[in-house]
């Protein structure tokens, strides 16, 4: 099989920073295959991309190299990263958006040199692509930099239990349909209270009429709210942080 290095950025493909990442990461790996996730991650939105990168990392094969770009500290003293993590390697800032692979039992981290000729406004061209190509070429990862003990890892914020027995959370992300992501979790039949409106939990988007709400459990396992052929977060002029309440039955 050949390696294979994963590309997630805020970087948009209209002004060629992405082209650039991928010729350093050919001309130093020339016989890698180079999968583009996504681009269109909102600028410096770290939040929103460790909520992605917790989706995919482990859904692509052992010694995938995945490497994940959303900066906004690019130039600064935030160190650079490379993480090892159940067979798999990420490479990125450590300002928390690798925090689903540091969170692993065997995850080990290492702070990557700033070479001298680096651009201090493009890390992703200069430094993190050149660790990834050397890690898809089988380079151990301790001799790309120093053991690194204190990453910074972000975690989903927990629900809270009221006296009354039910719980308190609230929304984490709102994706590119308009859905409204929260960190509630349940398996079993309960009301979502949001914005004034009780919505019972539905299996899918087709168990209610078009244009109607429903809440459901969406396939990260998290309890969300959506609008039937429309956009959630628009009706309900819905942000992130908002509180929602889970009530059994």
């Amino acid at each position: 099989m050949r390696p294979l290095i994963t590309l997630f950025t805020d970087f948009g493909t209209a002004d060629g920073y992405v082209a650039e990442m991928k010729g350093v990461l050919y001309e130093l790996a020339p016989n890698v295959d180079v999968v583009d996730l996504s681009h269109d991650v909102p600028p410096q939105s770290v939040e929103r991309a460790r909520l992605a990168v917790a989706r995919y990392w482990r859904r692509f094969p052992v010694h995938t190299v995945h490497l994940v770009i959303v900066d906004p500290g690019v130039g600064s003293e935030r160190a650079a990263l490379a993480v090892a993590s159940e067979g798999r390697f990420l490479v990125g800032p450590d300002n928390g958006v690798l925090s689903p692979a540091l969170l692993t039992s065997d995850a080990h981290a290492v702070k990557l040199a700033i070479p001298a000729h680096a651009a201090p406004t493009f890390h992703g061209r200069d430094v993190f692509a050149p660790a990834a190509a050397a890690l898809a070429r089988g380079v151990e990862i301790d001799s790309l930099g120093v053991h690194f003990s204190t990453p910074i890892i972000r975690r989903t914020p927990n629900a809270v239990r009221s006296p009354d027995g039910a719980l308190m959370g609230e929304i984490i992300a709102i994706d590119r349909f308009g859905n409204l992501v929260t960190n509630l979790v349940t398996t079993g039949d309960h009301i979502v209270e949001f914005a004034r409106r009780r919505l019972p939990l539905r299996v899918t988007y087709g168990d209610v009429a078009p244009g109607t709400l429903v809440a459901m459990v969406g396939s990260s396992g998290l309890v969300e709210i959506a609008l039937r052929d429309g956009d959630a977060a628009h009706t309900l002029g819905a942000q992130v942080g908002a509180p929602v309440t889970l009530r059994p039955l």
